[in-house]
């Protein structure tokens, strides 16, 4: 029966058009193209920012701790309703969450790119980071649910690829946006690109994306996800406020009432599954010997990455005096090596198992602290061909360790939870990355007046413990096999 299915809908896919292949319930290739552009912009949105931190900085006169929040308060939005996103499109139909994200995507890029002050630009941020969490999810479940076989294999692949591909485009066309100062505009392109773009995927989706939604929908953990939510919110603020403010009273409040909201979230988690429902961070899957492990080595690497994208702009910008194009360029290698690291790594984890993660935790290491002897040894004349190689190695470093991650996480969960195991996972994992900018980026920020380059090497030196906590910590986790090779991120319960 499957095998028919299959057969008819691939069938479908080739023969008919976009339009008619999807009311028939399938996909057409440009169906998946569609949905991987949707994906592609908030992926974009996260990296195109980082060149233009320095611009933002001199038309809003922006403080520092503004500036992590406007990376940040993204990452957080995004964290904490991403499995949300998932679970509404599961209940209310995968097209339909699609486009009213999108819809909301937009509109949250124009107000980013008219934003009159720093404030209404975190704001707008901030929902650009939430409808970004209800949009990802309905494009890798939609996967899941229409394809089959090898059509479903190449999709999820392609969207691995639009993850690297967006990374490096980012970087680049920030640079680029920023760097043309079109009719005096500054940063703002790199906001305002996103509305036209998303408004042609708009009305093509709305078109040949078929309408599906879960047969057996998880509930919404709404308790769960605000808890949560709060939680990183008081954690949050403090961290990027407390330094510039001078830590007053509230920023200690609010730290010890992120404790409290923590056990809290834990507390409440764990009555919900006690009651037969599936919470937003599951007790009994965080329990796995081999998810613990596994997204504690996951957030710890995201923090560092997080931070390291944050430093690394400002340092070459503000350090260096370097403009937005060659900032975006400079990063190039790293971002390349990464994609091309993530296409070879499954296959040499497959082979070398756990010993593969702890040699890209070494060639991360060994890129990180050839990268800080160059900056050190030649500030303020570094040429950022002399960076080229460090960021190499720095970037093929990291691929191995972020595939490796993301099989240990989910290679014990069962099949029937996959789903929500990946929702933690991706949700763990951009809390990591926005904690990465409050906390390393406040130590930058608190040592850059003094000198960027120690300020930099400061943080740098924060991250090489971080990989080397990792390639030691790599023994720890499951044994690789074929079985967990196959293990996908898919948003749907």
């Amino acid at each position: 029966m499957t095998t028919t299915t299959s057969s008819s809908r691939h069938a479908g896919a080739t023969t008919l058009s976009p339009h008619a292949t999807a009311r028939a319930g399938g996909l057409h290739p440009v169906g998946v193209f569609i949905l991987l552009a949707g994906a592609f912009l908030p992926i974009m949105d996260f990296f195109i920012t980082n060149v233009a931190l320095p611009s933002i900085d001199a038309s809003l006169h922006a403080s520092a701790s503004s500036l992590e929040l406007v990376i940040a308060g993204y990452g957080v939005a995004y964290a904490t309703l991403l499995v949300l996103g998932g679970r509404l499109g599961d209940r209310f139909g995968r097209r339909r969450i699609f486009l009213g994200a999108l819809v909301g995507f937009v509109l949250a890029s124009l107000a980013c790119g008219v934003a009159p002050s720093v404030g209404a630009l975190i704001a707008a941020r901030i929902v650009q980071g939430a409808t970004a969490a209800l949009l990802i999810p309905q494009v890798l479940a939609t996967f899941h649910h229409v394809l089959e076989g090898e059509r479903k294999s190449r999709a999820v692949a392609l969207y691995g690829a639009t993850s690297g591909i967006a990374a490096v485009v980012g970087q680049l066309v920030g640079g680029l946006l920023v760097s043309a100062d079109i009719a005096g505009t500054s940063w703002r392109p790199i906001f305002l690109v996103n509305v036209p773009i998303g408004v042609v995927v708009l009305f093509v989706a709305a078109r040949i994306v078929p309408d599906t939604r879960s047969h057996h929908p998880v509930g919404i953990d709404l308790p769960g996800t605000v808890l949560f939510a709060a939680t990183l919110t008081a954690l949050l603020v403090p961290l990027t406020e407390g330094h510039s403010l001078g830590w007053p009273w509230w920023t200690w409040v609010l730290l010890a009432a992120a404790v409290v909201l923590g056990a809290a979230t834990y507390l409440v988690e764990k009555r919900t599954e006690r009651r037969g429902e599936v919470p937003l961070l599951p007790p009994s899957l965080l329990r796995l010997p081999s998810m613990s492990r596994g997204l504690a080595m996951v957030f710890a690497f995201s923090i560092g990455f997080g931070a390291f994208m944050f430093v690394f702009a400002l340092t070459v910008q503000n350090g260096l005096h370097a403009d937005a194009l060659h900032s975006g360029l400079a990063i190039l290698p790293m971002a390349l090596l990464f994609f091309a690291g993530s296409l070879v790594a499954p296959r040499l984890i497959t082979r070398f198992g756990r010993a593969a993660l702890s040699a890209g935790a070494v060639v991360q290491l060994a890129g990180l602290v050839s990268l800080v002897t160059v900056l050190l040894e030649n500030w303020p004349h570094v040429s950022l061909w002399a960076m080229a190689v460090p960021l190499a190695l720095v970037g093929a470093g990291q691929s191995m360790l972020f595939a490796g991650l993301f099989r240990s996480v989910l290679a014990d969960v069962p099949t029937h939870l996959a789903g929500i195991g990946s929702g933690v996972l991706i949700t763990l994992q951009q809390s990591g990355l926005a904690l990465g900018v409050a906390t390393l980026g406040t130590l930058y920020l608190a040592l850059a007046p003094h000198n960027v380059a120690h300020a930099f090497a400061g943080v740098e030196y924060v991250q090489m413990g971080i990989v080397a906590l990792l390639a030691v910590g790599a023994a720890a986790l499951p044994r690789f096999n074929k079985s967990t090779s196959a293990a996908t991120p898919v948003l749907d319960a």
